[in-house]
């Protein structure tokens, strides 16, 4: 299978400028630009990202650029105008973003640039004459976005957004001079902004350069994966967890894992096809979803990571007894679940299940503890309660542990102390 083909049969290629065979025939210099508007990115941008690493290890030269430049006006989006960042916050989110590249591609070789070392040192007029006379307003205003701006009064975009198509454009212009660039990828959203660079380099030097755009991932309400969404999973541990990381993947609807395995994972085309159809035979077990979890996961953070939260996820709503977790998966699992400390005193006695669960937060009432195991929704070291009044005892915590469960989600960890 061709490069082309590969990437056509794991739906990453959704507009182009030529055809896929055409634009992948030879080795070409290809860049991504991403704008350094927060210091981490996140699921979302990880798409062009492994689509990069995909066209690196195909033999293609890679050149991720960092919009320092770019990033302190910020392309439009449909609502209001991005917040102005200064220049030591986009230099900071620059280097966070610039650490985690280069954790993500590994072996991949590949450079990096700042359009801020070009952009920042532009000449107004001049830049007015030698780029801006090849574009037209009829033509920009009719970019969806725009738009869309354009058409809402309460809406307007600033002439500052409005020039952003110029400024990637020239971004595109530039590393093709100074670096033979001849393919520009990103994320569909990004499409009109990417065909400007095309067109520009086109009409000023007469020559012929590509791109193409991958889909834009969306959850399962269909909204992009994205701060301004307010869904983000970032890829920094300190934002999203490893833990609540390998979660989302695990957490996944069954329609979205099969398109998800070939846009974020390498496994082979034919692989995922087996995998899918053992899948479909026992979806309960979720093995789609755990494969998923795990290769997204160790590309992101590592095995080491992946494995804890492999083990705390299954201590937590699998099998596994706490007893049997690694001292370092066990860390994960009492971090990341809820928890309620419980005394030697508390429970030579016996201390009431009810009130562990309204303090942990599995019952909002006494009441409502009564109701759920009546419904038989409880469960205390994977034993279903069946008294409303069952009291913790010391031997209930073994190993000074005990998990307890709300359905198949909910979770508990009584900690003795």
């Amino acid at each position: 299978m061709t490069p082309a083909e590969e990437l056509k049969a794991r739906g990453l290629i959704e507009h182009s400028s030529a055809t896929p065979e055409q634009i992948l025939s030879v080795p070409r210099t290809v860049y991504l630009g991403m704008d350094p508007t927060a210091d981490s990115l996140h699921v979302g941008h990880l798409v062009p990202v492994l689509l990069m690493k995909r066209l690196g290890d195909a033999g293609n030269k890679l050149i991720f650029l960092i919009g320092g430049g770019t990033g302190m006006i910020g392309d439009p989006k449909e609502k209001g105008e991005r917040p102005m960042l200064d220049e030591k916050t986009v230099a900071a989110n620059t280097r966070a973003l610039q650490k985690q590249l280069k954790s993500i591609l590994g072996r991949t070789s590949f450079k990096m640039v700042d359009n801020a070392d070009w952009l920042m040192g532009v000449k107004l007029v001049s830049f007015l004459r030698d780029i801006g006379k090849y574009f037209t307003v009829n033509d920009l205003i009719k970019r969806d976005i725009i738009k869309k701006r354009l058409d809402t009064p309460d809406e307007s975009i600033s002439y500052t957004e409005f020039s952003y198509s110029l400024l990637q454009a020239f971004d595109y212009l530039t590393l093709h001079q100074k670096h033979g660039c001849d393919l520009q990828v990103g994320a569909t959203d990004q499409w009109t902004n990417i065909l400007s660079g095309v067109d520009l380099v086109h009409k000023k030097l007469g020559k012929d350069v590509y791109a193409f755009t991958a889909p834009l991932v969306t959850d399962s309400t269909g909204k992009k994966f994205g701060k301004t969404e307010g869904n983000a999973v970032w890829l920094d541990p300190k934002k999203t967890s490893p833990f609540r990381f390998y979660q989302f993947w695990m957490n996944l609807p069954d329609a979205d894992i099969e398109n998800y395995l070939k846009i974020y994972t390498f496994l082979p085309l034919f692989e995922i096809s087996a995998l899918m159809e053992l899948h479909k035979r026992n979806p309960g077990e979720r093995q789609a979803q755990e494969t998923l979890a795990r290769l997204v996961t160790e590309i992101v953070h590592g095995p080491a990571a992946t494995a804890q939260a492999a083990a705390a996820t299954d201590a937590l709503f699998g099998q596994t007894p706490f007893s049997e977790l690694s001292r370092e998966a066990l860390a994960v699992a009492l971090a990341e679940a809820p928890s309620v400390v419980l005394t030697k005193k508390d429970v030579t006695d016996g201390s009431p299940l009810a009130e562990a669960l309204v303090a942990g937060g599995l019952a909002s009432s006494k009441s409502d503890t009564r109701r759920l195991i009546e419904g038989k929704g409880i469960t205390l070291s994977g034993q279903t309660i069946f008294d409303p009044d069952q009291k913790v005892f010391l031997g209930d915590l073994s190993h000074g542990y005990a998990l307890v469960r709300k359905g198949k989600q909910g979770v508990l960890i009584l900690v003795l102390k």
